[in-house]
């Protein structure tokens, strides 16, 4: 591939300018998709101006960080703290509803104070961009996790705006695909001033590509701060319920799972029924808002007697419902994951039961709890191998009786808090090897751009 000295090459700009005549023509068609997504939360349509860059940013020449939803913003929130206690002001970006809710609520003073500013991220559209950057003008921008938006990456390119890849990592479907199918795609990642990516296995993909300018930082999501009191909650709601009760907490539950889980569920009622052991009692958790009533209808039609988290508790988690004869609580909310975790004995993340790929282990490792998760584990390959490797992760076949087995009485024991607390402590720390680590990519970056210069006036 060519050096990211060339990007964009001559293939890439002849596909931005068709990707612009796209935009362009199916605008209203985007337009639509946010109204048909406005029917079930207003809050899309809401800030309409900044979908096209018309944003009032806190300060110009804040730092910028792009994180597309509510995890992503989740794991940039410790490198956001950090940065603001260095006196650099923040502007951030999100494209859901559920992110933008999250960063009010985190940065509710920060914003206040003018330390921060919050916006919907700009639809790709070239003079969108032009408008979002000329009147941000972010001393660099972070885009945390995998998002690959080929506008807003040439326009950074095109206006001096060092874009970098952060939390980055690229995994390996994606990897295949873009290096043996989508080779533009692939030359997107030479667009970004540097990486900070999460693995060196990550950072030989990066560099495979064409993008050398990486560093090593670890995974953010093990800075996270801890929402004391929502795991209070969580915590004394386990101890209403009884300590002879094993609880299971099936979490960011994914459509194709439910049944799965569901029956798993009451496989393990009735092995620990013959075993003459309490019934567990599950905490069954969907990762998004539209798969609640589906999950209820499944859980009901199971026989499963159950209370929604949004009727049987408070918004301090406290019960306001009698949980006699109940088996089942329904996580019915966003953003209390830790709550429910909190509550939990072992816990199983979702996504990795299907070929979509597993979700984030860290917030349970981040409590000590012993975690499960299915075959597919190609979305978190970090941490998940190195999880798996010491013991902390264990994986089940993608089917009712595989889980089953692998929490049924007598199965092998899970990870002890020691070790959790062990592999936790050894990837922690982050968010200070990101900061340390941004100057050397942008002095890098910079350098490069220089010898282009040069090499171009020459020419």
């Amino acid at each position: 591939m060519s050096a990211p000295a060339a990007f964009p090459s001559l293939r890439m700009r002849l596909f931005l300018l068709a990707y612009r005549l796209i935009w362009t023509l199916f605008l209203p068609i985007g337009l639509a998709y946010l109204a048909l997504r406005a029917r079930k939360d207003r809050a899309y349509l809401r800030h309409l101006p900044e979908r096209f860059g018309l944003i009032r940013p806190c300060r110009k020449g804040a730092v910028w960080v792009h994180a597309v939803s509510i995890g992503e913003f989740r794991s940039a929130l410790p490198l956001i703290r950090r940065l603001m206690a260095r006196g650099h002001a923040v502007h951030v970006t999100v494209f859901t509803p559920a992110g933008r809710r999250a960063a009010q609520q985190d940065l509710a003073q920060d914003i206040a104070a003018g330390r921060a500013s919050l916006s919907w991220v700009p639809l790709e559209l070239a003079w969108g961009w032009r408008l979002f950057l000329r009147r941000l003008a972010p001393q660099y921008g972070l885009v945390m996790e995998v998002e690959i938006w080929p506008r807003m990456i040439a326009s950074c390119r095109a206006l001096g705006v060092p874009l970098l890849a952060c939390n980055a990592q690229y995994p390996a479907r994606s990897f295949q695909r873009d290096t043996q199918k989508t080779p533009l795609r692939a030359e997107l990642m030479q667009g970004f001033a540097g990486a900070l990516v999460k693995s060196d296995l990550q950072r030989q993909r990066f560099v495979a590509v064409g993008q050398a300018n990486v560093a090593i930082t670890g995974e953010l999501r093990f800075d996270q701060p801890l929402p004391e009191a929502l795991i209070a909650g969580g915590c004394a709601l386990r101890a209403a319920w009884g300590a002879g009760r094993p609880v299971l907490v099936f979490a960011s539950v994914v459509q194709g799972e439910e049944a799965l889980f569901l029956d798993a569920y009451r496989l393990l009622c009735t092995s620990h029924a013959a075993a003459g052991l309490p019934r567990p009692f599950c905490i069954f958790v969907p990762r998004a808002p539209e798969r609640f009533e589906p999950a209820a209808e499944m859980i009901k039609a199971r026989g499963i007697a159950y209370l929604a988290r949004s009727s049987a508790l408070d918004a301090g988690f406290a019960p306001v419902a009698d949980f006699t004869g109940i088996d089942l609580l329904l996580g019915d909310s966003l953003g209390e994951m830790y709550g429910y975790l909190a509550a939990a004995d072992r816990v199983i993340v979702g996504g990795g039961y299907t070929p979509k790929g597993a979700h984030n282990i860290s917030e349970a490792l981040a409590l000590g709890k012993p975690v499960w998760t299915g075959p597919h584990i190609w979305t978190i390959e970090y941490p998940a191998h190195e999880a798996r490797e010491a013991g902390v992760l264990r994986q089940t076949a993608a089917t009712a009786q595989g889980l089953h087995d692998a929490l049924a009485p007598g199965a092998p024991a899970p990870a002890s808090a020691a070790q959790i607390a062990q592999f936790f402590a050894q990837h922690s720390g982050a968010a200070e090897k990101t900061l340390a680590a941004i100057p050397q990519l942008l002095a890098q970056a910079s350098g490069k751009a220089r010898v282009k210069g040069v090499t171009e006036a020459q020419k």
